[in-house]
């Protein structure tokens, strides 16, 4: 069976790419919110996003995760399912791409965009794009390429920082009568995910493309419940998004939205961990389903990503200080929902890693049914509390929506599938997070240096450490690990 060591060295490479890339990526948040004139221009920016989110998991219809067990589970040609996985979503993203275009006009006045519809169709077609990459680039974990994974992922992000440094930063200083749009990113972001397709195109040759009928209903039979848990856990992410400029008056909902898009890319981090997390521990997992000392692994795995997640968060809000010149005076006025966000996507995470027990034994209506629950949760308190709290709210109704999806997932899980977490450790690491998370709002509210502030916020974060050390890493350990090293 793979061990840890395995997944956290694919963790490591599929995260430090995201991480590094996410970090470039950082660069357009104070690009953006620097240099566009207000807050609605970027509220715009993250409402077509939103939407393309929903899009994306429409598009993919749960066929990366259905890849990956059908790929595990084929004894014969493997390389019929991956074909077959190819023509089914390249078809559907190519007929969306032929109708967005054929009916631009309408679908953008439906969207409340009827003045920016090539803002909505270089999006769309993007994301029609991005769909379609999902299989090759499932396809590379499958074949344990993290380098090459990475290493697209890392060239888009280089073109699309080196883009839109040109279009925001060096053009203006060039012509002082260029004009700064938010339409120059949709083009850019376009731009460079047609690169990458065409850097795929290896991952498309060099096999038989055949499509496999029977093949293609077992797929589809195991991916809808997928699709539905997936629709829910986006709606989960983006339905606040979406619904803020429509329940609000449009042009304060957009300047909320713009407030409440530019903070949360800070809390982002959670789900830069979760998602390198994940790209290395599906291809291990679907691979040791037989093994008998699987559960144990999954109970290790949890533990160890709640503690590095629990870190992650102590870490963002202790120098807080400092994060918060990623973004431009006028939309700090949200930094307090951060830790409310990072906290629901610490549980997002949770539920990921509780996923598997319904998606190994072929039970995915399970994950649609836990899905369903917190977005049901999360739409209703987005809607009976956002015309009072406004972005807040949104904050609050992820919070609530992952909890409820985690909750059943566990309580269910463990009587399905039963597996041991220690329970004691995770709970003493999340009471011992909220304890230092305490200490540092209490300082934050007597120390006034912003340097004196993030110097006792270090203290506590290495207090935390000490105490992963000493329960879960022992020195001991280390000093063994080191002298079979030198040994070998």
């Amino acid at each position: 069976m793979a061990s840890i060591k395995g997944l956290m060295k694919d963790t490591a490479v599929y995260g430090m790419s995201s991480i590094f890339g996410r970090f470039l990526n950082y660069l357009m948040v104070p690009l953006y919110t620097y240099t566009l004139k207000s807050c609605s221009d970027y509220g715009i920016y993250n409402d077509i996003y939103a939407q393309t989110a929903l899009l994306m998991v429409l598009l993919t219809f749960g066929m990366e995760t259905t890849f990956f067990r059908f790929m595990n589970k084929e004894e014969g040609d493997k390389m019929r399912v991956y074909s077959t996985a190819l023509i089914m979503v390249g078809g559907v993203c190519l007929t969306f791409a032929v109708l967005v275009l054929a009916f631009i006009t309408p679908i953008a006045s439906l969207l409340d965009y009827p003045n920016h519809k090539w803002y909505v169709g270089m999006m769309f077609l993007t994301v029609a794009q991005d769909a379609f990459q999902a299989i090759p680039f499932a396809y590379l974990r499958y074949k344990h390429r993290p380098y090459k994974f990475a290493g697209l992922k890392m060239l888009f992000i280089c073109l699309s920082v080196g883009l839109n440094l040109v279009a925001y930063w060096l053009m203006p200083k060039i012509d002082p009568s260029w004009e700064i749009h938010i339409g120059y990113a949709f083009a850019i972001n376009l731009t460079c995910t047609t690169i990458i397709s065409f850097c795929l195109l290896g991952e498309l040759v060099g096999f038989k493309w055949q499509f496999d009928k029977q093949k293609c209903k077992e797929m589809l039979s195991y991916s809808w419940p997928l699709l539905v848990l997936g629709v829910a856990g986006i709606l989960n992410q983006v339905a606040g998004q979406i619904m803020l400029p429509r329940i609000l008056d449009p042009e304060e909902g957009r300047r909320q939205l713009g407030i409440y898009g530019a903070c949360i890319k800070i809390a982002m981090i959670m789900a830069l961990i979760t998602q390198a997390f994940r790209f290395a521990y599906e291809p291990i997992v679907f691979g040791s389903d037989k093994d008998r000392d699987s559960k144990e692994f999954y109970a290790q795995a949890m533990k160890y990503f709640i503690m590095f997640t629990l870190l992650a968060f102590l870490c963002v809000m202790a120098y807080m200080d400092m994060f918060q010149f990623i973004i431009e005076e006028k939309y700090r006025e949200g930094l307090a929902i951060i830790p409310i966000v990072m906290g629901a996507e610490i549980m997002m995470g949770i539920h990921f890693n509780l996923s598997f027990w319904y998606k190994l034994i072929d039970k995915t209506i399970w994950g649609a049914i836990f899905s369903i629950a917190g977005c049901a949760v999360l739409l209703l308190v987005n809607y009976f509390l956002i015309p009072k709290y406004g972005y807040i709210a949104c904050a609050w109704a992820g919070f609530a929506g992952y909890g409820t999806a985690m909750l059943f997932s566990y309580f269910v899980g463990q009587k399905k599938n039963r597996i041991d977490y220690d329970l004691k450790s995770i709970f003493v690491y999340m009471l011992l997070t909220v304890v230092l998370f305490a200490g540092m709002q209490y300082i934050a509210s007597v120390v006034q240096s912003d340097i004196l502030r993030m110097c006792f916020n270090t203290v506590l974060v290495l207090l935390f450490v000490a105490v992963v050390i000493y329960r879960d890493i022992p020195l001991s350990k280390l000093k063994t690990i080191s002298k079979k090293i030198k040994i070998k």
